[in-house]
């Protein structure tokens, strides 16, 4: 049985790395005691094997075995 991948949506902030990009990932959601919408953003190392991605693009990006310390993320594609 084959599991889906759950594809993520972020914008590439560096690509200045060798075979990674940092990929800005923003997520919403309501916060349980003000009931208000709060955005958080938190930044990920993404393994991109061909240097596809670069400054200001929009890819998406899914979880797999680590890379390295840090890298845990590989690149799907890249949307624009």
């Amino acid at each position: 049985m084959e599991t889906k991948k759950k594809l993520m949506l972020g914008e590439v902030v560096s690509d200045k790395m060798d075979k990674t990009i940092v990929v800005k990932f923003e997520r919403s959601f309501k916060h349980k005691m003000f009931n208000k919408i709060v955005k958080k953003a938190t930044k990920y190392k993404v393994h991109d094997e061909q240097s596809l991605a670069k400054i200001g693009d929009t890819v998406e990006f899914y979880i797999g075995a680590p890379k390295s310390k840090t890298k845990f993320m590989y690149l799907h594609r890249v949307v624009k």
